[in-house]
């Protein structure tokens, strides 16, 4: 008889630590997974705007336009991610306080599963003062 108030396992407590296994082990998994999908979107992101960014600052140089800036953006889109992020890259010129500024906008399916997602449900821009005013 053990001593030290272990106990012997019952016949109903047999068999579970399998079950519990394949319980948590699941639970661990689709933890894991969601914590992934959510890096990478993080990281698309993040590399959407910083792409965004580089073709403002592109498009503002002095002998340079802002359609050459979102053609810029598209390239590096396309070589850091996949084509089908830059497939909706736009460029204007506005005015904020009596300075030119270029902005690039990028509009992008936002990765829900994987790399798939609805499309064009991000939106990132990037802005930079015209070089030639």
């Amino acid at each position: 008889m053990p001593t030290g108030g272990w106990r012997l396992p019952s016949d109903a407590e047999r068999g579970s630590a399998v079950a519990e296994f394949a319980m948590v082990g699941a639970l661990v998994v689709l933890f894991f997974l969601a914590a992934f999908q959510l890096g990478f979107s993080l990281y698309v992101r993040n590399t959407l705007i910083e792409n965004a960014a580089e073709g403002a600052r592109y498009g503002a140089r002095a002998d340079a336009t802002p359609q050459l800036g979102a053609e810029r953006a598209r390239e590096l889109i396309g070589a850091s991610l996949s084509g089908r992020y830059a497939r909706n890259v736009s460029a204007t010129v506005e005015a904020e306080g009596g300075a030119q500024v270029v902005q690039v906008t990028v509009r992008a399916p936002l990765p829900i599963i994987g790399p798939f997602g609805p499309s064009q449900s991000l939106t990132v821009s990037g802005r930079a003062y015209e070089e030639s005013q």
